[in-house]
């Protein structure tokens, strides 16, 4: 019987706990994980220790200065210790979790394990370079384990370098060389080991062979051809084949976890009363407004938008609703000056359409103006890298221009501010949206791997499907889907404060597609047949939110004059809404617009925003159940009214899509904080982007895969984001709920196995809350002890 299948399935199976990892030009939020969703949330922890040496729980000191800070309520944390077994007091079980910390003796002494981790990392880091690279790896497009095999004979780190050259051709044969005498059985098991050595690099290629793509189809990698240089390696240098005995941490281990999972419930369901009051108490007094408002806004979910939604509210009046910020259209999307397209949506939904940004036929003369421009530019930082980069030129170009270049180099570090203000004014191009639309129709002689476009029975449906997930029944004079993007220098981290509905991308061409959509006479005509009441006079804007500066740019080259009043005003309110967002955001004293611009163009600004930092709460409801609360930035936001969705559908796509992407933040924010050297990425200080799709910590070593310390820390030892699993809120009926939790398997696995908690206002049963106790039971909230602390943010200033 061939082995092929059974080694391949083998692979399959061993890579299965580690999570898939996405290149940070494209970052997306992931739980590291992922690959333990299936067990209960203590066991996949242990898990996670036993594979990757990671921490899953907050630390006794974390616990304790929650504690101490009212975060979490006494009389909650002593039921909750009681309820997993522990009897004792709460200082008692933090002495216990502390005593219980065991710590591995540090040694300087390289083993061969490490030695083969260094030259694997080093072929992978040349095979995976995104043009990054001058010199670019031979023979890469025959893809890893060739070209590896090709150059790694000539790698003088290797014992004996001509071993590589002999292996078989194929990367199976070489495997099943490669295991010798190691039984069949055992096979899956010394794979997980040689996988999970470098999870960071296992989930990159994992993700990079699943997703396809210009990259891999030119340079292909598998987990078949890693593993086979791998195990190559591993026989050269003689390190252990074969995985060692698990170590058993016996009761003591069982014990600590129990007592910081009843710690993380206790501060987990302190911060939940409060939100689920609030929201309970303004169900009951729910008024509805039937005046029609000057404008409305649609927003991402993300925890940003709501400190910006606030303020917008406050300025006139205004309505502001959530909805995810890829506004439901699964397109790959290709801007007029971009070299590749990306796909605009998240990772659990598969691009359907491809939209490119075509220049509009009467626009000749600011598309002209923008290529000179952008022309320029490029040709000059062409040059720029050709000259640092070329070894015949280096010296002379550094003596020639070094002077000033420091003095450049000496301006961007200690005038940020005036250095962004000088490359505003030098930019006067006209930007892309002003001469170029989206291709929006469908075009069926298009030749590509998706359509492109859409057809109008499309636009229909993704325009019909966002207004009914919302629930709206009302249109405005001017309606802005605003999208939302952030700004910073200098920062590999970049994407990952984009917008995560969008892939890592910014939002705004999706928003300008969806509005293009809607702006379509045929499509209106069509949303009033199915009972959306488009107005004649309402006009569909497309806008952008700098999550940095809280800067909204309207996107409004298109809109009639009819429609100018309009715009002028709330460009003026979106400036007043700016400098109290921002106001509030930073804490600075003075003008604190201008102090969040500084950040963005400051490249030595570790910060410049907090991006979905202190997550941990998720409303789906009616925008008048939290529009008078403060939520400090910290709820995804989804608009839902029930009432207008008799059979429930709207809400199965709310909890099967964004709710089950905001628990991947919740926990990528989660782990990167209990453990920001294993789940994290460390400190940026001494970070290492490699190839342009990730970092190491160092020159080598495994992929980081989460957040740096400086996206979730205050300081090293204070951190800024609470570590809570996120805490669901849907104000619907219950049975509803159960009902949709019946049909989605993995959505109720999710919950049973404490991913993430759900609590239910049911606006039938006298506005009271339910709270999902597993195995589609629910317990009233009122029947749980009662809660008297009021969670507090740590006082740190943001960004």
């Amino acid at each position: 019987m061939s082995t092929d299948p059974a080694i391949r399935e083998s692979i399959e199976r061993a890579a299965k706990p580690i999570g898939r990892v996405w290149p940070l030009h494209s970052f997306v939020t992931a739980n590291p994980l992922a690959g333990f969703e299936d067990d209960p949330f203590p066991d996949a922890v242990r898990k996670g220790a036993d594979r990757f040496g990671g921490d899953g729980y907050p630390s006794p000191e974390m616990f304790e200065a929650a504690w101490e800070n009212g975060q979490i309520d006494t009389a909650v944390l002593t039921d909750t210790l009681a309820e997993h077994g522990c009897q004792a007091d709460p200082e008692a079980t933090l002495e216990r979790m502390s005593a219980a910390e065991s710590e591995t003796p540090a040694t300087d002494a390289e083993t061969p394990t490490d030695r083969v981790d260094a030259v694997v990392t080093k072929w992978l880091a040349a095979f995976v370079d995104e043009g990054q690279a001058t010199w670019s790896m031979p023979n890469r497009e025959e893809g890893f384990y060739a070209a590896f095999r090709a150059a790694a004979q000539y790698d003088d780190q290797l014992p004996d370098p001509s071993a590589v050259a002999e292996l078989p051709e194929d990367p199976i044969d070489a495997l099943h060389r490669l295991l010798g005498e190691v039984p069949p059985g055992e096979w899956e098991e010394l794979f997980e080991s040689h996988l999970t050595a470098l999870p960071g690099w296992t989930g990159y290629i994992k993700q990079r062979a699943a997703d396809g793509g210009e990259w891999q189809s030119t340079y292909p990698i598998t987990l078949a051809g890693y593993l086979a240089a791998r195990l190559a390696v591993t026989d050269a240098f003689g390190a252990p084949l074969t995985p060692p005995a698990e170590s058993d941490d016996g009761d003591d281990g069982d014990d600590a976890v129990a007592i910081a999972e009843a710690w993380l419930s206790a501060w987990e369901a302190t911060y939940r009363a409060e939100l689920v009051d609030a929201v309970a108490a303004e169900s009951a007094m729910r008024e509805t407004d039937d005046g029609r408002p000057d404008a409305q806004f649609v927003f991402c979910i993300d925890t940003r938008s709501e400190v910006i939604r606030r303020h917008i509210e406050a300025t006139g009046e205004y309505e502001t609703h959530g909805y995810a910020g890829f506004f439901g259209v699964p397109m790959r999307y290709e801007g007029y000056d971009d070299d590749v397209a990306v796909d605009a949506c998240p990772p659990i939904v598969d691009a359907q359409h491809r939209i490119a940004d075509r220049p509009s036929t009467d626009e000749d003369a600011k598309r002209r103006a923008h290529d000179r421009h952008h022309h320029s530019v490029g040709t000059g930082k062409k040059v720029l890298k050709a000259l640092k980069s070329n070894a015949a030129t280096a010296f002379s170009f550094v003596e020639s221009v070094g002077a000033g270049y420091g003095a450049a180099l000496a301006a961007r570090t200690l005038l940020p501010g005036r250095v962004s203000d000088a490359l505003t004014a030098a930019d006067d191009a006209p930007a892309e949206r002003e001469f170029c639309e989206p291709t929006v129709d469908y075009n069926p002689d298009a030749v590509g791997e998706l359509r492109e476009g859409l057809t109008h029975e499309e636009q229909v449906e993704y325009a019909e499907t966002a207004f009914d997930l919302m629930g709206w029944e009302q249109f405005a004079r001017v309606v802005v889907f605003a999208g939302h993007a952030s700004e910073t220098a200098n920062n590999p981290y970049d994407a990952s404060l984009d917008c995560g509905a969008c892939a890592g991308n910014p939002g705004g061409p999706s928003a300008r597609v969806l509005a293009a959509i809607c702006n379509d006479a045929a499509v209106k005509a069509d949303l009033r047949e199915r009972g959306f009441d488009v107005p004649e006079d309402t006009v569909f804007v497309a806008a952008e939110h700098n999550t940095t500066t809280d800067d909204v740019t309207l996107y409004d080259e298109h809109v009639p004059e009819s429609h100018a009043a309009d715009l002028d005003q709330l460009e003026a309110d979106l400036d007043t809404a700016q400098s109290r967002a921002t106001a509030e955001r930073t804490g600075a004293d003075g003008d604190s617009v201008r102090e969040t611009e500084r950040r963005a163009a400051d490249w030595a600004e570790t910060r410049p925003e907090w991006g979905l930092a202190g997550n941990a709460g998720f409303v789906i409801g009616p925008r008048e159940l939290t529009e008078g609360l403060d939520l400090d930035g910290r709820s995804f936001l989804h608009s839902y009214d029930w009432a207008t969705d008799a059979e429930g559908d709207a809400l199965e796509a709310i909890m099967t899509g964004p709710m089950v992407v905001t628990q991947w933040i919740n926990t990528q924010y989660y782990f990167s904080t209990v453990d920001p050297a294993v789940y994290g990425s460390g400190s940026k200080v001494t970070q290492n982007p490699v190839g342009n799709v990730g970092v190491y910590q160092g020159n080598g070593g495994d992929l980081l895969t989460g957040l740096p310390l400086q996206s979730v820390h205050a300081a090293d030892d204070e951190p800024y984001h609470q570590p809570l699993r996120l805490s669901t809120v849907i104000h619907a009926p219950v049975d509803r709920v159960t009902d949709i939790l019946t049909e989605a398997d993995q959505l109720a696995q999710l919950l049973d196995n404490g991913w993430l908690s759900l609590t239910v206002v049911d606006p039938e049963q006298d506005h009271r809350a339910f709270h999902y106790d597993g195995d589609l039971e629910w317990a009233p909230v009122d029947e749980q002890p009662p809660v008297t602390a009021t969670p507090e943010t740590p006082a740190v200033a943001d960004d």
